[in-house]
């Protein structure tokens, strides 16, 4: 599973062949039919929710644990830049990339996708409502943050350039203040 991930993160599902993947994890090419019956499709699913349920930890690592929020969402996309930076804009999202890929093609795959996005707006919301937040605005945050990210990630990659991260980051940091702003209001 994590030489799908890794090769679906870099090259997508599309352009991941089995004989790749199995090449990858150095394992007998008969053993993916073994664990995964359902052949790639199969596998496919089961990386995008594994790894993407992973992810979610991101939360926890950056959010969770800051002194506040504006500086929780900061850390949060600083560690994206610092990623692109360190993997020569080769790594980003594998979930967006199979998303982009499959989501009007392949509905096993789409669902898979849809259920790690929901993972993630209901975790941001619960680890952002711990700032002050009302669960409305913490839910509009984390769809901020995610849409911004994702897109980030997009942006950074084809220009091979952080400035798309950096405007998203900050761009995520205003729509913090103003819905903490608002929160507190109430």
């Amino acid at each position: 599973m994590a030489a799908g991930a890794e090769l679906f993160r870099r090259n997508g599902y599309s352009g991941t062949g089995l004989k790749q993947i199995v090449a990858e994890a150095n394992a007998p090419f008969g053993s993916l039919y073994h664990f995964f019956p359902g052949g790639k499709e199969q596998l496919g699913a089961e990386v995008v929710r594994t790894s993407g349920f992973a992810y979610i930890q991101l939360f926890d690592l950056f959010i969770a644990p800051a002194p506040d929020l504006v500086s929780g969402v900061e850390a949060f996309f600083a560690a994206g830049i610092a990623t692109l930076e360190a993997t020569d804009y080769v790594e980003g999202c594998p979930i967006a990339t199979v998303a982009l890929e499959v989501a009007s093609t392949n509905e096993p795959l789409r669902q898979a996708t849809a259920d790690v996005f929901t993972a993630w707006i209901d975790a941001g919301t619960e680890k952002f409502g711990k700032f002050g937040l009302t669960k409305t605005a913490a839910r509009t945050l984390t769809i901020t943050a995610v849409n911004n990210l994702e897109g980030a990630f997009v942006l950074c990659r084809s220009l091979r350039d952080t400035e798309a991260m950096a405007v998203a980051g900050a761009a995520t940091v205003e729509v913090a203040r103003r819905l903490q702003q608002e929160s507190t209001q109430l």
